[in-house]
């Protein structure tokens, strides 16, 4: 019996890190196995600071969500974020020798395994090569190149870098916890596989990834990510900002923001107050619901304004016909959405990662601030199927290179169903027209 496949993300944020056990059910949906957290104290704007207080953290959530689906956890998919990430547009391009043969899979892979060899600043790595639209002599606009037949092959690239250190940092921590990396992933693209359909990534959309301690932005069209970027503020600066303007602690102020606080401070009422105990025996603070709002709205301006920069230097403002896509922790607060489309001009909805969730026993996970968890254990399984696909690809040529009668693949297998299906349609629709 073939061993059933689960996959385990493990989101390592600024305010939590959080693993998530995940296999498919026989709907092709995930099914969420098991959940851990545990609060993140070594993590400033998405950057490891203390590995031991880290690598704490992650054994907690490992264990917990470990303990919850009943396995062993020794491998996972890990999301990377922070102010250090960069990208930009390379153009590269090979010379085949064979004019007459067609491109192959084989060519498009050597075109992109060269862009990992070009050149990028000191302290710096790429981590994801992600191709643009491709060029085959001369002629621009193709998406698919294989098939085709042509000497140059060209692609323009869209290139992500990390911070060296930074990688070296989480994969020092991942080793200290026991455990084993998969895959290393940006968390929008992490993100954008959870709560982003394929309809809105063809029409054109903004993913804004409200975390913690960044904002992190991805940008959709024809298909294709064509802009991503890492603003260095998040929900915890809101919290901050709560703490110092209304004197409370850092624990009040987060629970002000998330129980009594709105993005427009015109929706809060100017007669409400809430009550915050004193400390040691102090009198009890009063807290207008209406500064508290006037706060947390001059914040998250400044954040959406910085988003909205992004969107209009990528090109692609007057393209995006799905509008802009919140999700993250900092998407639940009361009024950002109508606050982002006054801001911006753009249709905004929230994005919850259920699209691709089936029957779960951890609701929680259908939260937004759970979107990076669920995308890099959907990530993981589309790595796990790529691998699957090249497997058995291999297998066939090793197969038909020693002369054997090739098996019947698993999309051929299909394909042959649906015809047989379909012929015996039509010879029962014309036996009945036969009466």
């Amino acid at each position: 019996m073939e061993q059933e496949k689960i996959v385990v993300g493990l989101d390592i944020g600024t305010t939590k890190i959080c693993a998530i056990v995940g296999r498919k059910n026989e709907f092709g949906k995930l099914e969420v196995l098991g959940m851990g957290k545990a609060e993140s104290e070594g993590v400033v704007k998405g950057i490891v600071f203390n590995i031991d207080k880290t690598v704490f953290a992650i054994e907690r959530a490992i264990k917990e969500a470990g303990d919850q689906a009943g396995i062993d956890i020794g491998v996972v998919n890990v999301g990377i974020a922070g102010q250090h990430i960069r990208s930009f547009i390379q153009h590269g391009g090979i010379t085949r020798s064979a004019k007459e043969e067609e491109i192959t899979v084989e060519d498009v892979e050597r075109l992109t395994q060269d862009m990992y060899r070009m050149v990028v600043p000191p302290g710096s790595q790429i981590i994801h090569v992600m191709p643009q639209d491709y060029m085959v002599d001369y002629e621009d606009g193709i998406k698919e190149p294989v098939g085709m037949s042509g000497v140059r092959l060209e692609a323009d690239f869209h290139i992500i870098t990390a911070q060296t250190n930074a990688i070296n940092n989480i994969n020092k921590c991942i080793r200290r916890g026991g455990l084993e990396i998969d895959d290393l992933i940006l968390e929008p693209l992490a993100s954008s596989l959870a709560v982003l359909s394929d309809e809105e990534k063809e029409a054109g959309v903004c993913l804004i990834d409200i975390g913690g301690g960044t904002t992190d932005i991805a940008i959709f069209y024809d298909n294709i990510i064509r802009h991503t970027a890492v603003i260095p503020f998040g929900g915890n600066i809101v919290t901050n900002d709560i703490k110092q303007g209304l004197m409370v602690l850092p624990q009040q102020a987060e629970q002000l923001k998330t129980r009594f606080g709105k993005a427009i401070a015109e929706e809060a009422s100017p007669n409400e107050i809430v009550s915050i105990p004193g400390i040691r025996n102090r009198a009890a603070k009063e807290i207008s619901v209406k500064n508290l709002s006037n706060i947390i709205q001059a914040r998250m301006e400044e954040v959406i304004e910085m988003a909205h920069s992004e969107i209009i230097g990528s090109g692609f403002e007057n393209r995006l016909a799905g509008g802009i896509v919140i999700t993250g922790g900092g998407s639940q607060l009361s009024n950002l959405k109508q606050l982002v489309e006054y801001m911006t001009g753009m249709d905004t909805r929230i994005g919850y990662p259920n699209e691709h969730l089936g029957k779960s026993k951890i609701e929680s996970v259908k939260s937004p601030m759970y979107a990076t968890a669920v995308g890099l254990v959907l990530s993981g399984f589309r790595s796990l199927d790529e691998r699957e696909d090249r497997y058995k690809e291999a297998r066939e040529v090793v197969r038909t290179a020693k002369g054997k009668r090739p098996t019947v693949t698993s999309r051929n297998f299909f394909n042959e169903i649906l015809n047989k299906t379909k012929s015996l349609l039509i010879d029962d629709l014309d036996g009945k027209n036969d009466y």
